[in-house]
C-alpha cells in the first residue's frame, strides 16, 4: 500500500457557505474550482445540508471534503476544506466567521437580520479568509477591520485587495472624466 502525502499549503479553505433553515443559499463563496457550476454548487449545498441540518455533530466528511458546521437558529454555516486539511483549522475560522457576526448584529444570528447587513458578511469574511488562505481568526480583529473599512482607512491598514480595488477605482474614474 502506497501512501501519499500531501505537501502543506496555505490555500486552507475550499469554500464558506451560509444556508437557511431550508437548505437554500444565502451565501456562498467557493475558493476553487471543485464545484466550477452554479448547479454543481447548489447540488452541492444540497446535499451537504441534508446530511447535516439533523444532526447535532460539527465536522463531516462529504465527496471527499472534511466540512465543519454549526447552526443558529435559522441559519447553517459551513466551512469546507480538502479531505486531509486540519479540522481545527477549518472550525477556527467557522467560530471567527460566527462570533464576528454575532458581535456585528448583536448577538441576533438569525437569517433577517443576516440579509439586512450582507454588506458586514461579505467584509468580514473577505477579512477572514482570502483566495482560501486564512488571514485572521481573532473575532475582535474581524469586527475592528469590519468596521474601520466603513471609513476611509489609511494606506498601512488596507489589505492589498483594497488598495487594488481603489487603485482600480481611481483609474476607472480617470478614465470617464
Amino acid at each position: 500500500m502506497f501512501l501519499s502525502l500531501q505537501e502543506p499549503s496555505l490555500y486552507t479553505v475550499k469554500a464558506i457557505l451560509i444556508l437557511d433553515n431550508d437548505g437554500d443559499r444565502l451565501f456562498a463563496k467557493y475558493y476553487d474550482d471543485t464545484y466550477p457550476s452554479v448547479k454543481e454548487q447548489k447540488a452541492f449545498e444540497k446535499n451537504i445540508f441534508n446530511k447535516t441540518h439533523r444532526t447535532d455533530s460539527e465536522i463531516a466528511l462529504l465527496e471527499g471534503l472534511t466540512v465543519v458546521y454549526k447552526s443558529s437558529i435559522d441559519l447553517y454555516f459551513y466551512v469546507i476544506g480538502s479531505s486531509y486539511e486540519n479540522e481545527l483549522m477549518l472550525m477556527a475560522v467557522l467560530n471567527c466567521l460566527f462570533d464576528s457576526l454575532s458581535q456585528m448584529l448583536r448577538k441576533n444570528v438569525e437569517k433577517r437580520a443576516l440579509l439586512e447587513n450582507m454588506e458586514g458578511l461579505f467584509l468580514a469574511v473577505d477579512e477572514i479568509v482570502d483566495g482560501g488562505v486564512i488571514l485572521e481568526s481573532d473575532p475582535q480583529q474581524v469586527v475592528h477591520r469590519v468596521a474601520l473599512r466603513g471609513e476611509d482607512v489609511p494606506l498601512t491598514e488596507q489589505t492589498v485587495s483594497q488598495v487594488l480595488q481603489s487603485a482600480k477605482e481611481q483609474i476607472k474614474w480617470s478614465l470617464l472624466r
